[in-house]
């Protein structure tokens, strides 16, 4: 109805019970209560418009078969949540659709398009919305009538192949999660209760996924990914701009203006999400290599199923290079992804006063220097604004949206309305030295520095903070990030923060050696095509260097420290 068969259990009542530490606030959905349906001797059949997650989903499942729209979307993301399936989502799913597609929907709880989801088996068939009933009516009928098959998902076993192969695959699916389960526990606990319907029946395995349902609720994981839920939705709200009765203009062609590593992977984001996009640069090589660039950035997405080829290839018809500013007279929006340098940023501005129409928003991809700064050669300021993405800017979910006191609100709308579109998850912050994330993320990787110099193995704390559960540590970080932008933020924040500040001279050595990180392929790791990147053990001779140079160990002695110690610091 409206669009929206069920999107799930209600996700506030997860928040009470962290709040209260009360469990008994979850809703009783026992286990012969949904078996009961299932079982029922009258059949039913789920009509699918828009979301079915979550619990829709099993909803859905303990049907007898499911028609869909075309729009219709299905998935279990509970593991986004920190808990895993709670009604019989992670013994009905394989039964219908196989192990390996049912562990890729879960672990990565991503929802199913209505045609993949019928290519896959989960649905029956994809009717238009206004045949949705009428079909679904009548394939109860016929499951009644004896035309169609009465399935009963928790019974199914044809679709799950040889106990050896199963096992096989949750194992292989188990050792991706093992180092972080300490801290993501859902992953290896949803994977057990596959395995335990696998190895003793579909109802075993829903009894344990009720019980391991039950457990995860109250983890810290749960505690902290429902916070960060809601975080998110709150982000979405913000006064006197998405309160005000104001509507988003639409953005259809955007110029990125730079087209390194950052601006390449925003136009990468761009097209891939529907947007025109105009990348300028200053020479025809350079136009030549950041053209090639996203076209890499494309083709990854499309090797690892993110994209359809057929997808790929529309987007990049959607890219073009340009070399001055001829194309800019009809563009809704410019995003400014140059080296971090104020006078050519001024430079640029100012020029694009003058080419670009006068509703155009101007942003910055800045990560540290002032909006003030960058558009005071400009009559614009209510146009200008920070969009700040985060490395590589195709795949980081993260958008900094920076305002200054000037910028309109309708501009501010405009820019979370196209971080939305793009996939992005916009977050308005105010124009002050390091933004929101800069200013907190410069601690951590000051810290991590301050350890090295304490004499701390640097790859001992990059694998600390991976088994943690971060998906890398600072100094691989760092190597992919580039080590401008390392050095760009330093300045600015020990500029503003002078008396409070420890800066460390391994970056600074690290360039003078001739590494780059990843952008020439040496940093503190190895880049090579086609392999993940590897410790370059020669870089410890530039780390003993560098603690000569600013010797802070006691006694001249490395700190003797624990694994746990290094994570809480």
């Amino acid at each position: 109805n409206g669009g929206k068969f069920c999107g799930g259990f209600d996700i506030n009542v997860f928040g009470r019970i962290h709040e209260t530490g009360d469990i008994s606030l979850l809703p009783d959905t026992s286990t012969e209560t949904t078996c009961y349906m299932e079982d029922a001797r009258k059949p039913s059949v789920a009509a699918i418009e828009g979301l079915a997650l979550g619990g829709g989903l099993e909803l859905a499942m303990l049907c007898h078969a499911r028609i869909a729209t075309p729009d219709a979307k299905l998935g279990l993301p509970e593991l986004t949540l920190g808990v895993i399936p709670g009604s019989g989502g992670t013994q009905r799913l394989p039964r219908l659709i196989g192990l390996p597609s049912a562990l890729d929907v879960m672990l990565s709880s991503k929802p199913l398009a209505s045609v993949e989801a019928k290519r896959l088996g989960l649905v029956d068939a994809v009717v238009s919305s206004a045949e949705l009933l009428k079909v679904s009516r009548q394939w109860a009928a016929d499951i009644a009538g004896g035309s169609k098959p009465w399935i009963r998902s928790l019974h199914r076993v044809d679709k799950l192949g040889s106990l050896v192969e199963m096992h096989g695959l949750i194992q292989k699916a188990r050792e991706n999660y093992i180092r972080a389960a300490k801290n993501t526990p859902q992953y290896l606990a949803c994977l057990g209760v596959i395995e335990e319907g696998i190895a003793h029946g579909g109802y075993h395995g829903i009894l344990k996924e009720s019980k391991v349902f039950t457990e995860l609720v109250l983890t810290d994981a749960s505690r902290g990914l429902v916070h960060a839920f809601f975080s998110q939705r709150a982000a979405s709200k913000v006064p006197n701009v998405s309160d005000i009765g104001l509507k988003p203009r639409e953005v259809r062609k955007v110029a990125v203006i730079g087209g390194g590593l950052m601006g390449s992977g925003i136009a990468t984001a761009l097209i891939v999400n529907g947007v025109n996009v105009i990348l300028k640069e200053i020479s025809s090589e350079h136009v030549k290599k950041a053209i090639h660039a996203v076209k890499g950035n494309v083709t990854n997405l499309a090797s690892r199923k993110v994209l359809t080829q057929d997808k790929a290839e529309k987007a990049l018809l959607r890219l073009k290079g340009a070399l001055d500013y001829s194309e800019f007279h009809d563009v809704e929006m410019v995003i400014e992804a140059v080296i971090e340098n104020i006078p050519l940023k001024q430079k640029i501005f100012s020029e694009l006063e003058k080419v670009c129409p006068p509703h155009c928003v101007l942003a910055s991809n800045t990560s540290t220097i002032d909006l003030y700064t960058i558009g005071e050669n400009t009559a614009s300021q209510d146009r200008i604004i920070g969009a700040h993405f985060f490395s590589p800017a195709h795949l980081m979910p993260l958008l900094e949206v920076v305002r200054t006191e000037k910028t309109s609100p309708q501009v501010i709308l405009d820019l979370m309305t196209l971080g939305k579109k793009i996939k992005k998850v916009p977050v308005v912050v105010g124009n002050c030295t390091g933004f929101a994330v800069n200013r907190i993320f410069y601690l951590y990787g000051r810290g991590a520095n301050l350890l090295v110099h304490l004499g701390v193995d640097l790859f001992r704390i990059d694998q600390v903070i991976t088994d943690f559960g971060f998906p890398m540590g600072p100094f691989l970080l760092m190597d992919l990030s580039g080590y401008g932008v390392t050095v760009a933020v330093r300045e600015t924040m020990s500029s503003s923060f002078s008396d409070r500040t420890f800066e460390s001279p391994l970056v600074d050595l690290l360039l003078k050696s001739g590494r780059n990180g990843k952008q020439n392929g040496k940093g503190c790791y190895i880049y090579q095509k086609g392999m993940k990147p590897k410790p370059d053990l020669s870089v410890l001779a530039i780390v003993e260097e560098c603690r000569k140079l600013i010797n802070i160990m006691p006694d001249g002695k490395p700190i003797s420290i624990t694994d746990s110690e290094l994570v809480e610091m």
